[in-house]
């Protein structure tokens, strides 16, 4: 945490500090001790000059006094900067040393230091510089690795609930790669794995009698052929893991707890709170999660709980959890809800976007017909796009591929005085005119409502500007407002963009298809990030 001051001199003649210096000193060193409950802090005081510049000697002394006097109330220890050190000497050290012990979020702390500097330094008008770093992120346990029962050993930790927290250990690549085949098959023999796998029958046999041992595979009834040995297909089992998917959504949070075929064990809904403290919204998603995990019954899913997906709003910093700056969602602006949550529940916790998470559970739930890189567009409280490319949900840099009201606005060429991509009414699904007002004039200087056709017409124009920039052959639609006569609507219009006008448009013919999911697509896509992120075959792990 830092605090400055580039107020203007003090009243002169007075014979101590105003009450006004120091409530405000107070009053801030009480939210640092709120944001940061348990950590040991540390206070070093600069200067008190620019704070009562102009002031003698003897009128400062009382100030320092009562700052370490309400910083000793408050646990903080304070400390004098060294000898020969300046201000901003000892500051850029401070944050150096804050990057290299949490890298996690460096780059983040670093920019929204220099953002509110920034505004220090371009502000008219002299204001104190306060600014707080987000909450630490809990320190990291061991890993628990637990197998499936048949393994020979087992561990626990479990959330806070009593649930158990198991951690599929997956020997190798070739595993995952037998597990992708099994499910996207469905019921395979092991001669079809390793046609389809290129293995040898000897490593496709060796590791399915492994996952069998270990339940993660079930070995069906033999087939009789006319030629050969009769051979036995494997399937998965469905309730060899489970997972909790929560989805934040402005108005609703929606919590299911799913097995590994994407089957619903468990869900509840309910409207968001509307306590504007972080911390009853938070408590809020915790609280929902655990009802959820006690309505399913212990028994059903502690054997292979792998964990919780948690889907929000973007942007999200996914590396530390740290949800950013939501859309109709300030509650939670710069709160770190990985690290809030991880005291509630002691497992496995993953921060997805809400249209990355959706893209997951339709690649997940989709099995075969979803092999394949696609586009999958949700329309939910606003439009997004999650991203399939070279078989792996695509994240970009920071996690937050995807973003598609702007790319809209740019394709639409619509910008706002300041030459900033607007804010399109069209990418807001629930603002839309219902289909029996749709034809009604608007009443007085009420203005008209969207139709589903316009903003489909509109939406449809940058729907074509991410297939010319990808060149994917498959269009999925899905979330809470694709639903009923709007979504052949959506079909119809998007599917003419698409094949009507891209660059490239002699050479293929893009599907546009219904999610295979259901209103809870993002809660069960949050869910299927943790099994995704558990089987899919890939050379470098990712969150």
């Amino acid at each position: 945490a830092g605090a400055g001051s580039g107020a203007g001199p003090g009243t002169p003649g007075t014979s101590g500090p105003s009450g006004s210096e120091a409530d405000a000193v107070g009053t801030f060193l009480e939210a640092v001790r709120r944001t940061h409950p348990l950590p040991e802090l540390h206070a070093v005081i600069l200067r008190i000059t620019p704070v009562c510049a102009g002031r003698p000697l003897e009128a400062r002394i009382p100030l320092q006094t009562q700052i370490a006097e309400r910083c000793s109330h408050l646990g903080i220890t304070v400390h004098q900067p060294p000898e020969r050190t300046t201000g901003f000497s000892f500051t850029r050290a401070v944050l150096a040393l804050d990057a290299a012990r949490h890298p996690e979020s460096s780059t983040r702390v670093l920019l929204d230091v220099a953002s509110v500097l920034s505004r220090y330094v371009d502000s008219p008008e002299p204001a104190r510089v306060r600014w707080i770093r987000e909450p630490l992120p809990a320190p990291s346990a061991a890993p628990h690795t637990l197998p499936l029962p048949g393994s020979g050993h087992s561990g626990h930790s479990g959330p806070a609930t009593g649930g158990g927290a198991n951690q599929i250990d997956l020997g190798s690549f070739n595993e995952c790669v037998v597990i992708e085949t099994v499910r996207l098959a469905g019921r395979i023999t092991r001669g079809e794995i390793a046609d389809r796998t290129r293995l040898t029958q000897q490593s496709v046999s060796r590791i399915a009698r492994s996952l069998i041992q270990r339940g993660l595979l079930v070995e069906e009834r033999q087939r009789h052929s006319a030629v050969g040995k009769p051979s036995s297909p494997v399937r998965l089992r469905d309730g060899a893991a489970h997972a909790l998917g929560i989805h934040i959504d402005p108005h609703v949070l929606t919590a299911v707890l799913v097995d590994l075929s994407g089957r619903v064990v468990a869900r509840r809904a309910e409207p968001i709170t509307s306590d504007p403290r972080p911390g009853a919204v938070v408590n809020q998603i915790a609280d929902l999660g655990e009802t959820v995990l006690e309505q399913a019954g212990h028994g059903r899913w502690e054997e292979g709980f792998l964990g919780i997906g948690v889907a929000t709003p973007g942007p999200v910093d996914t590396v530390s959890g740290t949800v950013l700056d939501p859309p109709l969602m300030s509650v939670l602006r710069d709160v770190p809800l990985r690290t809030l949550l991880e005291r509630r529940f002691a497992c496995r916790i993953v921060i997805e976007k809400d249209c990355s998470a959706a893209a997951v559970g339709e690649r997940w739930i989709g099995r075969d017909s979803r092999a394949c890189d696609f586009v999958y567009l949700y329309l939910g409280t606003g439009v997004g796009t999650g991203l399939f490319l070279n078989g792996d949900l695509y994240r970009g840099l920071t996690a937050n591929a995807g973003e598609f009201g702007q790319l809209c606005a740019v394709t639409l060429g619509r910008f706002d005085e300041s030459g900033r991509p607007e804010i399109l009414p069209e990418c807001n699904p629930g603002s839309y005119a219902p289909s029996d007002q749709a034809a009604r004039p608007p009443l007085g200087r009420q203005r008209s409502k969207l139709t589903v056709q316009q903003a489909a017409k509109a939406v449809s124009r940058g729907v074509l500007s991410v297939i010319d920039l990808l060149d994917v052959g498959l269009v999925v639609i899905g979330g809470p407002f694709f639903t009923g006569e709007v979504a052949d609507v959506w079909l119809t219009e998007i599917e003419h963009a698409v094949n009507a006008y891209p660059t490239a448009r002699r050479l293929r013919r893009i599907r546009v298809e219904r999610s295979v999911n259901s209103s809870e697509a993002v809660a069960v896509g949050a869910a299927s990030t943790i099994f995704h992120s558990t089987f899919t075959p890939r050379l470098r792990r990712t969150p």
